[in-house]
């Protein structure tokens, strides 16, 4: 039996009828306006192909995951790679059905690593034409996988999944810094669009911290990271940054919630791969002579 019922394709006269698939909702805890939430739709950064995120159910430290939106049969996913979607939230494994939900990460065409599983090589190359065509039509730019060298010496670096140091916390960002989204609602029923780091608003300072956890770990030895630091904020600028909201609506608490917010808590163990140890300040700095790292501006 199919975890998402089918429905008959016409009625009795022979019309067509055009069924809607039911998504499955739960009350986001973590909401101020305590909307109704299921996968949140989105495009893959690197592909630009469909995705769905959706709440850990099981893990509260990495709260989300990436979910292909279609169901797939159960028998050409390997046990490790199955998911199912109970009242909102993702959860590991089977449901005993034979029909679970695929991570993006296992058939996401911008990897260059190929399934283990011969079954989805032909969803991988689907998803592979539906990027190329976007690319074609100029409506989706991969992003870069890699920093590209400028001259000798000197390389950009730039974050895809910053570190960010609010309200005493350290969180794994999802997006850079100048990418993450209000998410709020408008009036027309949609994200707004609106940028947290505006013009306006009084921005965060690029630091080189000791690793440490969100939970005052010790640090690891001799390891620093950048970390983009918004201590210095007024108590309500952070409070505005950690509820994911522009300026605009962070003035109307009334205004719902669209999309749960998308900060992780950082794990220096867990998360060691998104560590830089450079500031991200488009050239490489040199080295004071007092032996002391200065904060540098983005």
């Amino acid at each position: 039996m199919r975890s998402t019922p089918s429905f008959p394709a016409r009625y009795q006269d022979r019309r067509p009828i055009a069924a809607r698939q039911r998504r499955l909702l739960q009350i986001s805890p973590d909401s101020a306006s305590h909307l109704l939430r299921c996968g949140q739709p989105d495009r893959c950064r690197q592909c630009g192909n469909r995705i769905e995120w959706y709440t850990r159910g099981t893990d509260p430290h990495r709260r989300f995951i990436r979910l292909h939106p279609g169901e797939v049969s159960a028998a050409r996913v390997p046990a490790a790679w199955r998911w199912h979607v109970s009242s909102g939230a993702a959860y590991p494994s089977g449901d005993d059905s034979r029909w679970c939900r695929l991570p993006h990460a296992a058939v996401c065409p911008a990897h260059d690593a190929e399934p283990t599983c011969a079954g989805l090589t032909g969803l991988r190359r689907a998803l592979a034409v539906t990027t190329r065509r976007l690319i074609d039509a100029g409506v989706f730019t991969p992003a870069p996988a890699h920093s590209a060298p400028t001259d000798a010496g000197a390389q950009i670096c730039r974050p895809g999944r910053p570190i960010v140091q609010l309200l005493y916390v350290r969180y794994l960002a999802f997006r850079p810094v100048d990418e993450i989204r209000c998410v709020a609602q408008t009036r027309r029923r949609d994200r707004c669009p609106s940028p947290l780091l505006t013009s306006a608003a009084a921005a965060g300072v690029w630091k080189l911290m000791p690793v440490t956890a969100a939970d005052g770990q010790v640090a690891l030895p001799a390891d620093v990271m950048a970390v983009y630091d918004l201590s210095r904020l007024p108590y309500t600028e952070q409070l505005r940054w950690r509820a994911q909201r522009c300026p605009q609506h962070a003035a109307m608490p009334a205004a719902a919630d669209l999309a749960v917010t998308e900060w992780e808590p950082f794990d220096p163990l867990r998360h060691r791969e998104y560590i830089h140890t450079r500031l991200p300040v488009g050239v490489r700095r040199p080295r004071p002579h007092c032996g002391m790292r200065q904060a540098a501006q983005p």
